[in-house]
């Protein structure tokens, strides 16, 4: 197991803190789950929508593989519990706010007192300093409104698109993970323990930083337009007879255009003054889409991707989640993974998104809440909750 002896102590609810941590527990680590008496709240996810459901997958997502024990922090005999717990991790990760931590005696200070060579990994919402380092946040306002993202996958003029369940937090997971993994090497070199942190705030900017940085440099950045209005009409997305979107994304420069005009059986395009230059083709935008719905909308799904395949472009389908989950190439690079039930059935989980040559990870649903409560405190020399 790669990171077996690796003993993480989780502290943290909903998805970031513990989508990171099932990373982990999935490479090998030993992740004890820390949770309020009543659970983390996403144990209730189908509940707050009106869903009772025994079998909760977006929970098991990322926490399987994980021990579980309840403790109530505000009593002193369970913060006591805790502390005990800490001194004997290599990692403590959290996105509780830090003003809380402080309160119940869990900050950073206190708990380096305990481990020196502690990992405190610490996830906020908007980062730990500044006038709302306090504020909580969940990934829809911290990662994608706040950040600029929502603006950059806003049509001009159009409402502002919903972000879907976990996406900022999963992708604040992963460089979660990066961090503790360079921090667990750097302990290895040194002996030093460490606190790093990061916020969804500052991962939604790092994910739109090519925007960030064109903003930084010209003071300006283009809005999102519309299909017709596309600043590259060619990079766009079109929908065949048998109502499947694609997606089709020319390589630099112009060498794709006659690829283009070739796929669609017009040619003689490549003669039109209006299409001959990436200038001419941006500036007769609407025009050139127009003509590419027609051609495209006259082709079946199966007869686009034989005429960009033969034409070597790059291009992809707009494909539904249902769509996704059955995809053979998704299946095939291992996007999923089978984990078994109690029933002896398999329930099926996305995976998380690394492979290792030397390392597989064992599926496992997640623990039931305070399923480890009393083994762990046995483990502590405590004596079993009450």
């Amino acid at each position: 197991m790669m990171l077996q002896g690796i003993r993480i102590v989780e502290l943290a609810s909903y998805v970031a803190g513990p989508g990171a941590c099932g990373i982990l527990a999935d490479w090998g680590a030993e992740v004890i789950k820390v949770e309020p008496p009543a659970g983390d709240p996403f144990r209730q996810f189908f509940g707050s929508i009106g869903l009772e459901d025994a079998e909760n997958r977006v929970f098991d997502n990322d926490n399987r593989g994980k021990r579980s024990v309840a403790l109530d922090l505000t009593n002193v005999d369970d913060a006591e519990v805790l502390r005990r717990l800490v001194a004997t991790a290599d990692v403590f990760v959290t996105n509780t706010r830090p003003a809380s931590l402080d309160r119940l005696g869990l900050g950073w200070e206190q708990l380096k007192a305990i481990k020196p060579d502690l990992i405190f990994a610490n996830f906020t919402g908007y980062g730990s300093a500044g006038p709302e380092a306090d504020k909580p946040g969940f990934d829809i306002t911290a990662f994608w409104a706040r950040s600029g993202l929502c603006s950059l996958g806003t049509v001009k003029g159009g409402d502002p698109a919903q972000l879907r369940t976990g996406i900022g937090d999963h992708m604040a997971a992963m460089g979660l993970v990066a961090g503790i993994m360079g921090a667990l090497f750097h302990r290895q070199r040194t002996g030093e323990g460490q606190k790093l942190e990061t916020s969804l705030l500052r991962m939604g900017i790092y994910a739109a930083s090519c925007e960030h940085a064109i903003q930084l440099q010209m003071n300006k950045l283009a809005s999102t337009k519309a299909r017709p209005e596309a600043v590259n009409p060619l990079n766009n997305f079109f929908k065949t007879a048998d109502d499947q979107w694609f997606v089709m994304v020319p390589r630099q420069g112009s060498g794709d255009w006659p690829r283009i005009a070739r796929a669609i059986g017009q040619p003689a395009l490549l003669e039109d003054a209006r299409f001959t230059g990436v200038r001419d083709r941006r500036a007769n935008g609407p025009a050139l889409v127009a003509l590419l719905d027609q051609a495209f909308g006259a082709m079946t799904w199966a007869e686009v991707q034989t005429a960009l395949e033969a034409e070597k472009l790059i291009f992809g389908p707009v494909q539904s989640v249902a769509q996704a989950t059955r995809d053979p190439q998704a299946l095939a690079a291992g996007c999923y993974v089978d984990a078994p039930a109690a029933d002896g059935s398999a329930i099926r989980l996305p995976a998380t998104p690394i492979d290792f040559e030397r390392h597989t990870p064992s599926a496992r649903l997640a623990p039931a809440l305070n399923a480890d409560g009393d083994a762990i405190r046995a483990e502590l020399g405590l004596a079993a909750s009450n």
